[in-house]
């Protein structure tokens, strides 16, 4: 066969996992918003079927066999070339699927499936012992994935790799020392601040429909393409791509706290405006996927804070606000609800955090999730030691595990490992946003108009239209002209809240 021959076949082998994946997708998508309760079992077993073929077909021989004709040709002699960039990543997807055996990777779907409809019920009933039996084989079963692909000096790096190719722990663990120790300071200058913001405002009523119809007319003025996609409401927001014209996002809606569903809208948004971004020609291939968990992350959190938590945004759609709820704002100045948005203050919730303090609650996560694989903590133990460290960080205590263990789905679908990708997201959102404004000085002024064209095809450019082509740090170079570097992200923080708070 020849080396064109071969990169027809497997291109159209990695097409066809594409739309396994996207079914598994719906499958997923339906799960979390409209699957009776009783469905559980059946759709446990559907995606144990759906994941154990996508398995077999990316695991079949030929596919190695392609891959090691195409390997030896000119087809892949220009190492950015679509052929080098597909090949690349599909003999990445091979060699690790090729080692993780297809009856675990059955039983992670089954499992993980009947985790998340029992977690959503623990969470509702503040009830972490039916669920933690389920958390405890998934965390067998991640240990079994990771010594299956193999690891240097940490399991976790083998499930980390999944989500953020090359990061590694002791990256991961430098890089949360840093920002602890720069951030602790500021932390301390605004909560000893004499200027606080009237945080009360965001708690009054705010009617769910009207919340609903503003959410949604922000999100198709940021671009999100409503004929390719939709908005539903779910336990906890997540978008899903499931390819060209179908990428679906969610929110909840808490009618006593505006920041809860439309700022989870945002950030869903900006997942979706990347999943709508891609080449769809490309779709079913590296070319046509998403770069790395990190940098999806970086475009939810660049348009949710970066732009959505910014003062030019708000200019525009603070008046659209006040017509949308009246009464309910009818005393709230521009400023005053800007700051509101903007207050920093320990909490319990991790998707309410604020920007200075949010990292530290992936920290948590991530110091936790090394001590679970290690065999250090017990899932028994997890609540207690939640508890404590919480304590530590944020010198909160933690009234119920709904409010702390169980507050996030994650670990009910077996992300073990996805945590530190949005830490890695709010850095490349960080640099990304001020390279963009470097090379487009009149952006802010874009926002106060209520356009956002600009920037989303400054991202397209830089970020959508190249897939997987470079991995993370290749592609946060080439579009900001640096490495990945925290000292963004830390300056955007410093100057916008240390203005706030009074305490530059």
């Amino acid at each position: 066969m020849t080396a064109e021959a071969a990169y027809a076949e497997l291109i159209r082998r990695s097409k066809e996992l594409g739309l396994i994946h996207s079914c598994s997708a719906v499958l997923g998508w339906d799960h979390q918003t409209y699957m009776p309760p009783q469905g559980g079992k059946l759709r446990g077993e559907q995606m144990a079927y759906l994941a154990s073929w996508a398995h077999q077909r990316l695991t079949d021989p030929h596919v190695g066999e392609w891959l090691a004709t195409i390997e030896t040709s000119d087809l892949v002699s220009d190492p950015e070339s679509d052929a080098a960039a597909n090949v690349r990543e599909l003999r990445r997807a091979y060699n690790r699927a090729t080692k993780i055996p297809s009856a675990l990777v059955e039983e992670l779907a089954r499992v993980t499936a009947q985790a998340q409809q029992v977690w959503e019920q623990a969470k509702k009933n503040n009830d972490y012992p039916s669920f933690e039996p389920l958390l405890q084989r998934i965390i067998e079963l991640k240990r079994q994935e990771a010594d299956a692909v193999g690891y240097t000096d940490h399991r976790y790096n083998a499930l980390l790799d999944e989500y953020e190719p090359g990061t590694t722990v002791a990256e991961l663990q430098s890089l949360f020392a840093t920002l602890t120790a720069e951030l602790a300071p500021l932390v301390q200058k605004i909560v000893a601040a004499p200027r606080k913001p009237q945080t009360g405002i965001l708690t009054r009523e705010f009617p769910i429909e009207r919340q609903k119809v503003f959410a949604e007319a922000a999100a198709a003025a940021l671009g999100f393409d409503f004929a390719a996609g939709r908005l539903d409401t779910t336990a906890h927001p997540f978008c899903s791509g499931f390819g060209p014209g179908d990428c679906r996002i969610t929110t909840r809606y808490n009618p006593r706290f505006f920041n809860e569903a439309f700022f989870g809208v945002l950030h869903e948004t900006g997942h979706a405006l990347y999943e709508q971004g891609l080449p769809a020609e490309q779709f079913g291939t590296p070319l046509g996927a998403a770069c790395s968990l990190g940098i999806h992350e970086s475009q939810s959190r660049l348009w949710e804070n970066q732009v959505g938590r910014g003062h030019a945004f708000w200019e525009h759609f603070f008046p659209r606000l006040k017509q949308t709820f009246p009464t309910v704002l009818a005393d709230v100045a521009r400023e005053d609800f800007y700051f509101a948005i903007n207050a920093v203050q320990p909490s319990l919730i991790r998707v309410e955090a604020d920007e200075v303090t949010y990292n530290l609650h992936i920290a948590l996560r991530f110091e936790l999730e090394l001590a679970l694989l290690a065999g250090d903590l017990t899932t028994a133990d997890l609540p207690g030691a939640w508890n404590d460290r919480f304590q530590t960080l944020f010198g909160l205590p933690v009234p119920d595990d709904a409010r702390g263990c169980l507050q996030d789905i994650h670990w009910s679908f077996g992300g073990i490992g996805y945590f530190p990708t949005y830490t890695l997201g709010n850095l490349y959102a960080a640099q990304l946003m001020a390279a963009a404004k470097r090379d487009c000085p009149s952006l802010e002024d874009d926002f106060r108009g209520g356009e956002f064209g600009r920037l989303r095809q400054w991202l397209k450019t830089k970020v959508y239209r190249h897939g997987q082509r470079y991995r993370a740090g290749e592609l946060c170079r080439r579009a900001t002209g640096s490495l990945l570097s925290p000292q963004p992200f830390l300056s955007y923080l410093t100057e916008k809240f240390g203005s706030l708070y009074g305490v530059c």
